[in-house]
């Protein structure tokens, strides 16, 4: 692990904190959120306990997930629109608990946010099975087909995982306004899968055989 590697992660996590609680705290004019604090420790406590855990055993795996610049215009405009789905949904959020528009029970929001949980442990599982995943599209040096454990059900397991993920999270921050906002990432992802699959056929050794094998790409017996 280099010192590099180390504090560009810690950069990144911290940046992260500051973004997420600035478009949700500000809009609410409060810190009194009880939503928005359950969201934050669900995010944030899970994902600083994987970056130690991955620069202690994975320090290559961790450099890939840090990763994030698109190299194909059309990968980098679904990036950027989802940027602008989770920007718009958390500032709905903390609008919808400053004027209570409509904001759900707590029981709700524990829910989602057990779902959340759940989620976060299957995409944990996704990057144990396939250590070449990394956050751009792109087909690496002695990348191979995993076609194992979730792999075996779904051809895209990570992006599953993150439906689940990205649709409870206006839940937990108790917003059904944002909910409606979080619909878009489906569509976004499925643009994303299709661009990505051509690339996977054209590079990858034996994914035109997994394509067969496995025929589900995200949901199974749906699509």
């Amino acid at each position: 692990m280099s010192k590099k590697l180390f504090f560009q992660a810690i950069a990144k996590f911290l940046l992260g904190v500051i973004l997420v609680g600035v478009f949700v705290f500000l809009p609410a004019g409060t810190l009194q959120y009880f939503q928005g604090w359950l969201f934050m420790g669900i995010l944030f406590i899970p994902m600083f306990i994987a970056g130690i855990i991955m620069m202690l055993k994975n320090p290559e795996l961790l450099k890939k997930r840090l990763k994030a610049k698109e190299k194909q215009a059309e990968q980098d405009k679904v990036v950027k629109l989802s940027g602008l789905m989770f920007i718009a949904g958390f500032i709905m959020a903390g609008l919808n608990y400053r004027f209570d528009w409509y904001v759900l029970p707590e029981a709700v929001s524990i829910g989602a946010a057990v779902v959340f949980l759940i989620a976060y442990a299957l995409y944990a599982e996704v990057l144990r099975e396939n250590t070449f995943l990394s956050r751009t599209i792109e087909v690496q040096e002695n990348q191979r087909v995993v076609d194992t454990g979730l792999y075996g059900i779904v051809r895209h397991p990570m992006y599953a995982v993150t439906l689940l993920l990205f649709l409870s999270m206006p839940l937990v921050l108790g917003s059904l306004i944002s909910f409606v906002i979080f619909l878009a990432y489906p569509f976004l992802i499925a643009k994303r899968i299709k661009n990505e699959e051509v690339l996977l056929e054209k590079e990858l050794a034996g994914y035109k055989e997994y394509k067969t094998k496995v025929k589900y790409r995200l949901i199974p017996f749906i699509w």
